[in-house]
């Protein structure tokens, strides 16, 4: 079957790789491409939306897919835990809309926040270090805020406080307990370190991106499992999950 995706967001950097990433396929067709001048009625008909904005018009983009029965996967940061619950209610009343939130195509991103998740079990001490291209607006990055909520969850047994005291302007943003320091720098693409700090030992985990065809796999996988789905999907895992299941 051939979806048949239509392109929220194409005429930036993340909408042109899925543009050619939907050329290149023999799976893929284009719908639409949809730019800040776009009416939403052309997202009507299509198998799959594709949404890489701003949080404020993704929030329109999901509502409106969720109230036409369409499935949309949502490459924009800023969807937080809160955010994603509210979803729920609105999907279980159109049960054929699905919305496929991706804080990151990347493989290896997902897999260092799984890692992540599992050392912060051992480790009282977290912070995140997130790095983006200077262009990128919005900050901590979706990516940084995942893991946080990921870190989160795996603790959520324990009772030591991830954060011993609140109000230090120089901590950065707490997120679900841990620190965020984002970084907006020329030259770089995107980058996250996770630091682990025990008795006389730390622990880094780092990944690092050098181009944004490093999403291709993540991209193509998200759109192929999204023209099947239903309700709402969180992270590339559920992705992978489902191409395995």
């Amino acid at each position: 079957m051939t979806i048949k995706v239509a392109v929220v967001g194409a005429t930036g950097r993340m909408g042109k790789l899925v543009l050619d990433l939907i050329d290149a396929s023999q799976h893929t067709t284009l719908h639409a491409a949809l730019d800040s001048k776009s009416a939403l009625t052309e997202l009507i008909g299509a198998d799959v939306v594709f949404e890489v904005t701003r949080l404020e018009v993704s929030e329109r983009v999901v509502e409106y897919c969720i109230a036409n029965d369409l499935k949309v996967v949502v490459g924009t940061s800023g969807w937080s835990a809160q955010k994603l619950a509210a979803l729920i209610p609105k999907l279980e009343a159109q049960p054929d809309a699905a919305v496929l939130v991706i804080p990151n195509f990347s493989i290896g991103s997902m897999l260092a926040s799984s890692f992540a998740a599992q050392a912060a079990t051992f480790f009282d001490s977290i912070e995140i270090i997130e790095a983006h291209h200077a262009g990128k607006i919005d900050s901590p990055s979706g990516t940084a805020v995942r893991t946080a909520e990921m870190i989160h969850e795996a603790r959520k047994a324990l009772t030591q406080p991830l954060i011993p005291g609140v109000g230090q302007t120089a901590r950065g943003e707490i997120v679900a307990g841990v620190p965020i320091h984002s970084l907006r720098l020329a030259g770089v693409s995107a980058k996250q370190e996770i630091l682990f700090g025990g008795v006389n030992e730390t622990l880094t985990i780092s990944h690092e991106v050098s181009a944004i065809n490093s999403y291709s796999y993540g991209i193509m996988a998200s759109i192929r499992v999204a023209a099947a789905a239903t309700g709402l999907m969180v992270g590339l895992q559920s992705v992978v999950d489902a191409t395995v299941s």
